[in-house]
């Protein structure tokens, strides 16, 4: 595992307890103690394939970049386990990469928060996560009970029989739960109905997804929404948290692979996400779609170094 720390740098203060995330950040190894644990994926084929504006497969370094001079007020170590990198087409040899990689830090108790790459990210993802269960199958008295929640405008449902894509990975992880004889519970929150077909609403009814619009998240409904999602927590044992960042208005998240015309805001998502981590139940979480080529004096960057922030408090 070839691990580049040098991304690691920023400002040092000269007084007391004024760590930033680069004076702190340790490159993994096994004997690492629990923690999280941040994994590039550099990879944008699925977008490619989706026929989406390219460039995400620069995000990992974008995230770090801006990651390193944020303030430290982390309890738990973290480290860096470096990227994986789909070599020209290869997606599926990425995607076989990237759950070998997450499999580990699973198995040595680490959080792994996977850094996009386009959402095809979320396939490779949720396999490690599929591998770490497995190896634990012959223990357990029931298949796992992972729920799936994805703040993100498009449902990704799209039928992987014509392309894998970025457009596919839940369809994908659907089929997979299916032969595995494990339950698939999806939520897909933030939803613009403009930017997904009747067949892509009628695919996610057949799989009975929780499905929240864009124009339905708003402060004012933000305690039914908390209210709603427990109710799916509690109907979990783990959560696989995968947030695209196309979810955002395109003004705070205007280098993303596809700009949301309305989208959700920060001071409503964030809660939401707070809720997830403070369940206990959090195994895995990735962002996806960060399009360093499109972003703004570095908006949407630093939108996506807060939610890791805030994913490891």
């Amino acid at each position: 595992m070839n691990i580049d720390m040098s991304t690691w740098t920023g400002r040092t203060d000269p007084e007391a307890n004024t760590a930033r995330w680069h004076q702190q950040v340790q490159p993994f190894g096994t004997a690492a103690e629990p923690g999280t644990t941040l994994i590039g994926f550099c990879s944008d084929e699925g977008v490619r394939r989706n026929k989406g504006r390219t460039g995400a497969a620069k995000g990992p370094a974008a995230m770090r970049k801006t990651l390193a001079s944020l303030a430290w007020h982390q309890s738990a170590p973290v480290y860096d386990a470096g990227d994986v990198v789909c070599a020209g087409e290869d997606l599926e040899a990425a995607h076989r990469a990237l759950a070998d990689r997450v499999a580990e830090c699973l198995a040595h108790r680490q959080l792994p928060i996977v850094m996009g790459g386009g959402h095809e990210v979320a396939f490779g993802s949720w396999s490690g996560l599929a591998q770490h269960f497995t190896a634990q199958e012959a223990t357990q008295e029931q298949p796992p009970r992972i729920g799936i929640i994805n703040f993100d405008a498009h449902f990704d449902l799209r039928d992987p029989g014509f392309v894998v894509s970025s457009g596919t990975p839940f369809a994908q992880i659907a089929q997979a739960c299916e032969q595995k004889g494990w339950p698939f519970q999806y939520a897909c929150l933030g939803v613009s109905r403009a930017s997904n077909t009747r067949a892509l609403f009628d695919k996610a009814e057949q799989l009975q997804v929780l499905t929240w619009e864009d124009r339905t998240m708003t402060q004012s409904r933000l305690v039914e929404m908390q209210r709603e999602l427990n109710s799916f927590i509690g109907r979990c044992d783990h959560l696989y948290l995968t947030i695209d960042i196309d979810v955002f208005p395109a003004a705070q998240a205007p280098g993303v692979s596809a700009p949301a015309a309305r989208g959700v805001a920060l001071d409503v998502i964030e809660p939401l996400i707070e809720q997830i981590t403070a369940s206990g139940k959090l195994r895995l979480a990735d962002l996806a779609e960060l399009n360093p080529e499109y972003d703004v004096d570095g908006h949407t960057a630093r939108l996506a170094a807060r939610l890791i922030h805030t994913l490891t408090l």
